[in-house]
C-alpha cells in the first residue's frame, strides 16, 4: 500500500461520514436506519450508550482493561530487566495501539511488511524496523523512500545480493539506510548462516557507502511456541547461540553492532534472562491468542497466562435447529478455526461450516444457545484474524468506548 493509499484517522472519520450519507432512511416515518445512525455516531466519536449488542457481526472486540494491563506488564518487565521493546505491529496493524506502546517506553516498532512501515511512518513514528528482507524493485524503492523520510528507519538483509541492490538504490537517492544483518536462528524461512557467511555480509554492509550497519537480528520463531517453559528456554538458547557468536565475532572485527534484536511474546522472559538480545520484537502479548496459551508459562506449567486474552471475535447465533449445536455468522471468511475458543464456554467445540458459517457444538443440554444470542470467540492466530477486519471496537464491560481503524482502513463495518 502506498502512502497515498493509507487513510489517516481524519480520513477514516470523513469516509465513514460519507458512507453513512448514502444510507436511506427506514420506511417507518421519522425514524433513521439504526445501523446508519450507529455508523454516523461512531464517525463523530459520539459513543455514549453504544453497547456490544449494537455492533454488526462478526467483528473484533478489544477489552480495554485487559489490553491496557498487557501493555503495562510488558513495559514494566522491560524497565525491570533492562531489555528494550521494539514492538511488533503485525499483530494489531494499528497506529492507535502503536502510539500507546511508544508512550509506555517502546524504543520503536517492528514491521513485517513495507505497507505496515508506511502506515507507521505516516503517523509520525520513528525507530521502525522492517524485518522481512526487501528484494522486489517495488519494495526496495519504497524502503529507500522510507529511509529518505526518516533516518531512524531500518531494514534487514540475509543475502549479499539484496545488500547490493539496497546499496545501489540508496546511492541513487543519496540516502543512508540503516541495515541489520538477519542471522539464522532455527527458522528456515530466513536468516544467513551464522559464523563466516554472516560476518562477511556484515562487513559488506559496513563497507557500503549508503548502508549503515546497525545491528544483528536472530528470530527464534520455533522456540516461541515450544511447549513447557524449561524446554522453551533450552530451545531459545540453542537457536540463538550461532547468532550471538556472530555478534561477538563482528564486535571483535570492529564492526558497529548497536542492536541485537529478536525475541517474541513466547520467549520474552527468556530473552531478557539470557542477556543476549538488547531488544524484543514481541507483538502477540497485546491481545494473546489460544495457541500461545497452550505452551505453558514459567509459573503455570499448563497455561501461559502471563498476559490476558484481550481480543475476541463477536458473532451471533443465526440458526438453532438441532440439539447440541448451533450456527454462528463467523465462518471461514472470518478466519474461524477449530482451535479457537468460546469465551466462558470451554466445553463448546468449534467447527467450520463454510464461508459465512461456523458451528458451536456441545454436550451439556442444560447450557443451550438461543437464536440471536451473541457469542465471543478467542482467535487462534491474531495476525491472520486482524488482517480480515477493518476496525477494532474497544469496550469496557458491555460499553463501546472507542473505535480504532486497522491498517488505517475505513471500510465497511464488517465484510
Amino acid at each position: 500500500m502506498s502512502q497515498k493509499g493509507i487513510l489517516s484517522r481524519r480520513n477514516f472519520v470523513a469516509a465513514s461520514t460519507a458512507m453513512v450519507a448514502g444510507v436511506t432512511r427506514s420506511t417507518a416515518a421519522g425514524t433513521t436506519n439504526r445501523s446508519a445512525d450507529l455508523e454516523s455516531r461512531l464517525a463523530r466519536r459520539e459513543l455514549k450508550d453504544i453497547f456490544k449488542e449494537d455492533l454488526p457481526t462478526p467483528c473484533m472486540v478489544v477489552d480495554q482493561d485487559i489490553f491496557e494491563s498487557n501493555l503495562k506488564k510488558m513495559a514494566d518487565h522491560c524497565t525491570k530487566t533492562g531489555i528494550h521493546l521494539r514492538a511488533h505491529v503485525k499483530v494489531h496493524k494499528s497506529t492507535e495501539i502503536a502510539r500507546r506502546q511508544l508512550a509506555l517506553g517502546a524504543i520503536g516498532l517492528t514491521c513485517a511488511t513495507v505497507a505496515e512501515c508506511e502506515l507507521m511512518a505516516h503517523a509520525g513514528f520513528n525507530g521502525i524496523l522492517l524485518t522481512r528482507q526487501p528484494t522486489s524493485k517495488n519494495n526496495i524503492a519504497r524502503v529507500v523512500a522510507l529511509a529518505k523520510r526518516d533516518a531512524t528507519f531500518g531494514t534487514v538483509v540475509d543475502d549479499p545480493q539484496a545488500a547490493t541492490w539496497l546499496q545501489e538504490a540508496a546511492r541513487a537517492e543519496n540516502v543512508k539506510l540503516r541495515t541489520v544483518v538477519d542471522v539464522y536462528a532455527g527458522l528456515t524461512r530466513h536468516g544467513i548462516e551464522a559464523g563466516r557467511p554472516a560476518l562477511d555480509l556484515a562487513k559488506q554492509v559496513d563497507s557500503s557507502k549508503n548502508l549503515k550497519l546497525f545491528g544483528i537480528m536472530g528470530y527464534s520463531g520455533r522456540a516461541a511456541h515450544t511447549h513447557v517453559f524449561e524446554e522453551r528456554f533450552k530451545k531459545s538458547r540453542s537457536d540463538l547461540s550461532g547468532m550471538l557468536e556472530t555478534v561477538a565475532s563482528a564486535r571483535s572485527a570492529g564492526l558497529p553492532v548497536e542492536i541485537i534484536t529478536g525475541g517474541s511474546t513466547g520467549t520474552y522472559n527468556i530473552d531478557s534472562e539470557l542477556k543476549g538480545l538488547t531488544e524484543l520484537q514481541a507483538g502477540s502479548f497485546v491481545f494473546m491468542d489460544t495457541l500461545y496459551r497452550e505452551i505453558g508459562g514459567k509459573e503455570n506449567a499448563t497455561t501461559f497466562d502471563d498476559f490476558g486474552s484481550a481480543l475476541t471475535v463477536l458473532a451471533t447465533v443465526i440458526s438453532k435447529r438441532h440439539p447440541g449445536l448451533c450456527t454462528i455468522d463467523a465462518g471461514n471468511k472470518a478466519l474461524l478455526k477449530p482451535t479457537d475458543e468460546v469465551k466462558g464456554r470451554p466445553d463448546v467445540k468449534i467447527e467450520n461450516q463454510g464461508a459465512e458459517y461456523g458451528l458451536l457444538v456441545w454436550k451439556d443440554g442444560d447450557r443451550d444457545y438461543k437464536i440471536g444470542e451473541r457469542v465471543e470467540i478467542y482467535p487462534s492466530n491474531l495476525d491472520m484474524s486482524t488482517n480480515v477486519y477493518d476496525r477494532y471496537y474497544v469496550t469496557r464491560g458491555e460499553r463501546v468506548v472507542d473505535v480504532w481503524p486497522i491498517m488505517g482502513r475505513s471500510g465497511a463495518a464488517q465484510r
